[in-house]
């Protein structure tokens, strides 16, 4: 079947980009980040995804959310939480030059803790922050720096008081999205959880989707879209 004909030619494709050439080339080119084949190898089975893959991921999710019938998406740089929570709103005023967040749906915040993957996300629209991690930890002060720095980008950019007692902290706790059955989907993982957040749609993956959604990233992140 034509479908099957894809595949192939997408399984093939994959392999190619893990073995096929040096670690520097070049394999692809946007959002101003070069990926190289060393960083799409982080996407063999049980790698470990580097700041690059999630970056350029986020990217690829911010562009989609342009089209009609999906949340407008603001996705942070994956080195701005550590900068948030290592400063304060001044260390970061620069990120946001020009850009006006509350003009989004939704705003993604994937956090680098050492060695661990987490997302947290914004949802405008319903005054909610919510704190996903694959292994289930709390984040309840995750989601009070960044509701502080809220307050503080409204009241510097907009000139407008966020009320935070109208809005909704929460950590999912471990029963209410797909945990990861090993050490080293947790990037998978964030990746997914924004990809589908980003859709409005539910999350319903399980760990068993993670070699598949890999292969997928890889082909999706050198033709620069999301299938």
């Amino acid at each position: 079947s034509p479908w099957n004909a894809l595949l192939q030619a997408m399984e093939s494709e994959v392999s190619a980009a893990f073995d096929s050439g040096g670690p520097e080339d070049i394999l692809s080119r946007a959002f101003k980040l070069t990926v190289t084949r060393e960083d799409i190898c982080t996407l063999q089975p049980l790698g470990w995804l580097n700041d690059r893959i999630m970056n350029f991921y986020m990217g690829l999710l911010v562009e989609r959310s342009k089209k009609e019938g999906y949340p407008a998406v603001y996705a942070f740089n994956t080195f701005f939480y550590s900068k948030l929570s290592s400063t304060n709103h001044k260390g970061v005023k620069k990120w946001t030059k020009g850009v006006d967040i509350f003009e989004h749906d939704v705003i993604l915040v994937p956090i680098h803790l050492k060695i661990h993957w987490t997302l947290l996300v914004v949802d405008l629209r319903e005054k909610t922050i919510k704190y996903f991690d694959s292994l289930g930890q709390r984040g309840d002060h995750i989601c009070e720096t960044v509701l502080k720095y809220l307050e503080e980008e409204s009241r510097e950019k907009r000139n407008i008081e966020l009320t935070a007692s109208e809005w909704t902290l929460h950590s999912m706790r471990a029963e209410e999205i797909p945990q990861q059955n090993n050490g080293n989907d947790c990037g998978v993982f964030v990746c997914k959880f924004a990809d589908f957040i980003s859709r409005d749609k539910p999350i319903v993956f399980t760990p068993e989707h993670m070699p598949y959604f890999r292969r997928k990233m890889v082909w999706e992140i050198i033709h620069q879209q999301l299938l």
